[in-house]
């Protein structure tokens, strides 16, 4: 910056030449009477000059002034030609680096972890899964590792592990290496889920309820669920299988949030993520789904095996917290139209009909109305007015919930109440997509969200405009398609997600549970989909299942919280070889992130904020080098 450096030069010139000034002009006065009037008007210029000076001096400083703008040209120039090159592989100089670090102190470098924990889900280990209780399924829920148990090492991928195919040829082929597992072609082939071909397995788009397809599956919905006009966007899919139903319903614009437990259907949420649909471990058992209250337009459940009418519906009441008032059930599969499938389905006639007369009287206490019943498939929509419903219902056995914040789920047990539709957004306000994607979400509309007004949603919106602005500067493969599966990890409202949407990808926003503020519900809101979590532990999905990661301001959040080193092994986990990384955070927190990250098998480069280097927020882009099982010559660089 020899510009700003000149000006500062020429300021502190300026004021040693005035202070000469001003002591001769003191001495005059001393020396001649006739001298004071020219005197006095020299000291008065004299003093207005250094006031000038002074706050010339700070408005530079302040990173408002023109040297700020100089600053930005310079940079802006020096950088053109070094943005991520077209295959990501990084130069090994630092360009625009502020800041530094011992180069004396050694950096500790990660090794591979054994071959057996090529597909380690720590927080769905089978092994520790197994010492829980079965009953409500509590042994399928999460259950990480204590501190001392953690692994400190890198995930391998498999022998033979390549990058997924670019969508939409993704979502109907997987290469065979990346997930090598043939059970389900053998256990699901009547049904159309997977095939085994060659060295990939094709996904025929079939299944359990819809060996058809899932096309002429969604058509039939869509004849009763308005998919096509944007009303519905978010969609849940509980016990997903390998996500087709997701998979299809990407082309009507409609963004599933898919489920299914690590169980003995060996990676059928592994198997979504390398199609690129939107999938997590998970399951309905005791715990509430780490989703906010009012978040999903469509539920769905397509001979998913869950016991609805169980426990007077307490399941059936989780889901209810999540949708939205006018939000539709989808429920495909036994116990519908028991009558005519009980002897195909092999059970007996008594027990289904029981089972769907629990589901019918748990419907009729949420207020949900049964709008469609053909064939195997039942469809209810809730209610926007409810309580209104509840009131009417003589001896009512519905119990509404507490006050108290139905957003707070982390690790909370489900509820045998009923959620109240008032008082936490998601009602008949809200738009269209993609109309909602800007529109004033509205829990922040309704001044839900303490600290954030309607002025703050829209500077937030205009300020991830320019930050993925100067993201696409940086690497210019992000508006290519080439990453499909992209994660947030402190997503805030949302704003990067907007800024970056496109047809090409989605965005798993992550709400961190310590956040300041809960606003997962916001970006449900905006037709986004996103999820509760708490980078002191392991996230809910196996590895190499992310294309690209971002993260503003998450180890400012982290740093009194857990280590550093945990949470970018994590990050090391579920990022593909070959994937990228985006940190946002101030200078002295990058610093420490970029030493651990020297140790670990990734090329990186810590780069100025796009206002320019007086700004301490600093960006680290990076990509982590691809290696596989047996690989010792893959190291570290700068």
């Amino acid at each position: 910056m020899p510009l700003i450096q000149f000006l500062w030069d020429v300021q502190e010139g300026t004021f040693e030449c005035l202070k000469v000034m001003l002591m001769k002009a003191a001495m005059a006065g001393k020396n001649s009477g006739d001298n004071r009037t020219r005197t006095s008007v020299s000291i008065f210029i004299i003093a207005g000059l250094c006031c000038f000076f002074y706050l010339l001096g700070a408005w530079q400083r302040s990173g408002f002034g023109k040297g700020d703008s100089i600053a930005e040209a310079v940079t802006k120039t020096a950088g053109e030609n070094c943005d991520i090159l077209p295959n990501l592989n990084f130069e090994t100089r630092h360009a625009g680096e502020a800041g530094g670090t011992d180069e004396s102190e050694e950096v500790e470098e990660l090794k591979p972890c054994d071959p057996q924990y090529t597909d380690y889900t720590p927080c769905q280990d089978q092994k520790r899964a197994m010492t829980f209780p079965r009953e409500n399924m509590n042994y399928r829920e999460r259950h990480c590792p204590p501190q001392e148990e953690k692994l400190h090492c890198l995930i391998p991928a498999p022998k033979g592990y390549v990058t997924p195919f670019p969508w939409p040829k993704s979502r109907d082929y997987v290469p065979y290496a990346n997930a090598p597992y043939k059970s389900l072609t053998v256990e699901k082939a009547i049904q159309n889920w997977v095939q085994y071909e060659g060295n990939v397995f094709r996904f025929p788009g079939g299944g359990t309820q819809f060996p058809q397809g899932a096309d002429k599956y969604i058509d039939q919905l869509a004849s009763v669920v308005p998919i096509e006009n944007g009303t519905v966007r978010t969609a849940l899919d509980t016990g997903c299988g390998v996500a087709s139903w997701g998979a299809y319903l990407w082309k009507r614009n409609v963004i599933a949030m898919s489920f299914a437990p690590r169980d003995s259907h060996e990676a059928q949420v592994q198997f979504a993520l390398e199609r690129g649909v939107p999938a997590v471990i998970g399951v309905l058992g005791t715990i509430k789904m780490p989703y906010p209250s009012k978040a999903f337009d469509m539920a769905h459940c397509s001979r998913c095996l869950i016991p609805w009418g169980a426990a007077d519906g307490i399941l059936m009441m989780e889901v209810d917290r999540v949708l939205r008032p006018g939000g539709y059930w989808v429920l495909s599969g036994p116990p519908i139209n028991w009558k005519v499938n009980f002897k195909a389905w092999q059970r007996p006639k008594e027990d289904l009909e029981e089972e769907q007369r629990k589901i019918e009287e748990a419907a009729k206490l949420l207020c949900w109305e049964k709008i469609s019943e053909k064939g195997e498939t039942a469809i209810w929509q809730k209610r926007k007015d409810s309580a209104s419903c509840r009131s009417a219902q003589e001896n009512s056995a519905a119990r509404v919930c507490k006050p108290s914040d139905p957003d707070s789920v982390w690790y909370n047990k489900m509820e045998m109440c009923i959620t109240p539709n008032t008082g936490n957004g998601g009602d008949e306000s809200l738009k269209p997509f993609p109309e909602r994607l800007y529109a004033v979400p509205p829990r922040i509309a309704n001044g839900l969200v303490s600290g954030v007004s309607v002025a703050k949603y829209q500077e937030d919106s205009k300020k991830w405009k320019k930050h993925v602005s100067a993201y696409k500067k940086i690497n210019k493969l992000l508006d290519t398609g080439r990453y499909r599966n992209i994660m947030d990890m402190n997503a805030g409202l949302g704003g990067f997600a907007a800024a970056l949407h496109s047809p090409k990808f989605w965005v798993m926003n992550v709400m961190p549970t310590i956040a300041e503020k809960n606003t997962l519900g916001v970006i449900f809101e905006r037709g986004l989909i996103g999820i509760y979590h708490d980078w002191c532990e392991a996230f809910s999905t196996y590895p190499r299942t992310y294309d690209l990661i971002h993260a503003s301001g998450l180890f400012s959040l982290y740093k009194d919280k857990c280590e550093f080193e945990d949470i970018l092994l994590e990050m090391d986990r579920i990022l593909r070889p070959e994937g990228a990384v985006i940190l946002r955070d101030n200078v002295d927190v990058l610093i420490k992130v970029k030493k651990i990250i020297g140790g670990m098998r990734w090329n990186f480069k810590l780069m100025d904020h796009e206002d320019g280097p007086l700004v301490p927020e600093k960006i680290l882009v990076a990509v982590k080098q691809y290696w596989t099982l047996g690989d010792t010559n893959s190291t570290s660089s700068q």
